[in-house]
């Protein structure tokens, strides 16, 4: 069993690094984003690659070791209480490799980031640290509608006591289960398999993703199914899969694949890339009432 180790809330006057580990930023969209932070009464520090951009590879914030390094002082710099990554995009698997991640799991600090970010969970969960799924420094339509949540969590964690509301979920398949909340981004869980990071989940998994039609969300779906990784689950909770090219043969194939397991599962989550994608803690204890379509922290997600 995984010792849980949650970090100390985030208070006013905090200082917080934003990086950006996978895709370059905007600009204007980082300057709106962060001034919500400082709003928060956060001290807000931007570290020097977030805005960079690679010259041969436009996709990427910068160099992967640029990247690495800017994680690595972030996270060890005792005078950040948290890391916000800005954006996801792609790139953090490439940056994994340069990162010392036992190093780093060992401080104890508030780290905050989605989609691509999926990478740097699963990591940090596999040992035992709590992090935050949810709204980044530069998503300004996120920040706007979910912001308020994304405060509660970070600042007052016990005044979260259903991770799903107030969007709600419906049911899948009813019943209770416990365990840890783990997952993510269904691609990056899915391109994990075979890496020296991947982490099979014992408890229970969010899924969310974007841009993912039916056929690549069953192949992503299958890929897990056929290694394992659900072996250990004990609840499922779905997410949005956005910007899809049918969102009702998504649904379908999500329960065609998923529903057999037989395990409490709702699906309808406002957690992805929607607008409104509440922050939920990954790594935490929680209890998922399936039939009553309820996610419970077993505890406050922070100290």
């Amino acid at each position: 069993m995984t010792d849980v180790r949650r970090p100390r809330r985030l208070a006013a006057g905090d200082r917080v690094a934003v990086v950006a580990p996978a895709g370059p930023l905007n600009a204007a969209r980082l300057a709106t984003g962060t001034e919500r932070l400082r709003e928060w009464g956060l001290e807000v520090v931007v570290m020097p690659s977030a805005l960079a951009r690679d010259e041969r590879l436009p996709y990427l914030a910068g160099t992967d070791a640029a990247r690495a390094d800017d994680f690595t002082k972030a996270w060890l710099d005792d005078s950040y209480s948290a890391v916000f990554c800005g954006r996801g995009g792609y790139g953090v698997q490439r940056m994994l490799p340069l990162l010392d991640l036992d190093e780093l799991a060992a401080v104890e600090k508030v780290f905050v980031g989605f989609s691509d970010i999926t990478a740097l969970h699963e990591a940090f969960n596999a040992r035992g640290l709590v992090t935050v799924h949810g709204p980044m420094a530069a998503g300004v339509e996120q920040l706007a509608a979910g912001g308020a949540r994304l405060r509660d969590l970070l600042f007052e964690p016990e005044s979260v006591t259903d991770l799903l509301a107030p969007q709600g979920a419906q049911t899948v398949v009813p019943g209770t289960a416990e365990g840890r909340l783990l997952g993510g981004n269904l691609a990056l869980l899915s391109a994990s398999i075979g890496t020296p990071t991947a982490a099979k989940p014992d408890g229970i998994v969010v899924l969310e993703d974007v841009s993912e039609d039916g056929y690549r969300v069953d192949r992503l779906v299958t890929q897990l199914l056929r290694s394992g990784w659900f072996d250990q689950v004990t609840g499922l909770v779905i997410g949005d899969f956005s910007d899809a090219d049918d969102s009702g043969l998504v649904a379908d194939v999500v329960r065609d694949r998923l529903e057999p397991l037989g395990i409490p599962m709702v699906s309808g989550a406002a957690i992805g890339h929607e607008d409104l994608n509440l922050a939920v803690p990954l790594g935490l204890p929680v209890r998922l009432d399936a039939t009553n379509t309820t996610l419970q922290p077993l505890q406050p997600a922070f100290q």
